[in-house]
């Protein structure tokens, strides 16, 4: 099997490690046997959206956002195509943001997003920052998610949108509602950052399931691994938070 991945602006979108998830579902591949590839992409440069299983797209402070929701807005097409046809995707922090309907500044400016997501962002008074367990719910499993977070904007959900999540300790997307991020289909936005993914295998696995399922349908089934070590980063983690 192999697993094909786009990671989009990963010079301007990689602020707090997130680059991390990349390396931890390449590790997670390898480690069983599954060929992955690669593929970086800046503005300017578009994906051929049919051929990728999997988009990352990370978190970058204002000036970073930008640079890119201009060049985002002509490939929002695309990557919502790709994802009604079965890609997975983790956009975290201000790639979650930028997939959302809009992000507006605390100086008034607006960043329109994609659209992807049904959810918007203002910027808030205060940055909302620290350790976060959020409960999580996915293909009929419930699991904690723990991460780190550092961020002003405050993201609201409209009636269509689904939380990833449920806030156990932290403040989440809005430190009003008690949720987190968002899932929709294949495609989560989180705030989650650490990185996200060397802690939480089980949200890696469920977003490499869903990629390979997209190109090799029930046939593509992933082999249990030893995660010792990252139940105990996630263990660790979650004591932080204060559980």
């Amino acid at each position: 099997m192999e697993l094909r991945i786009a990671h989009l602006y990963p010079e301007l979108m990689n602020i707090y490690a997130d680059r991390g998830n990349i390396i931890t579902l390449v590790s997670r591949c390898r480690w069983r046997g599954v060929d992955v590839r690669v593929d970086n992409f800046g503005p300017g440069e578009t994906p051929a959206w049919r051929e990728y299983d999997f988009f990352y797209l990370g978190g970058g402070q204002d000036r970073e956002q930008r640079l890119v929701a201009r060049d985002l807005a002509s490939k929002g097409a695309g990557l919502a195509d790709a994802v009604e046809r079965g890609a997975a995707l983790l956009a975290i922090c201000g790639g979650f943001q930028l997939l959302g309907q809009y992000y507006r500044t605390s100086a008034g400016e607006t960043m329109e997003g994609v659209e992807l997501f049904k959810a918007y962002t203002v910027a808030g008074r205060r940055r909302l920052i620290g350790n976060v367990v959020v409960e999580s719910r996915m293909d009929g499993n419930i699991f904690e998610l723990a991460g780190f977070e550092n961020h002003s904007g405050k993201t609201y959900l409209t009636e269509e949108g689904q939380p990833l999540g449920r806030v156990v300790a932290g403040f989440g997307n809005n430190a009003e509602d008690k949720t987190e991020g968002i899932i929709y289909r294949s495609a989560i936005g989180t705030y989650l950052h650490g990185p996200l993914l060397p802690k939480n295998p089980e949200l890696a696995d469920f977003l490499l399931q869903r990629s390979l399922r997209r190109r090799y349908g029930a046939e593509a089934v992933l082999a249990s691994l030893e995660d010792g070590l990252e139940r105990e980063a996630h263990s660790v983690a979650i004591k932080r938070a204060g559980r």
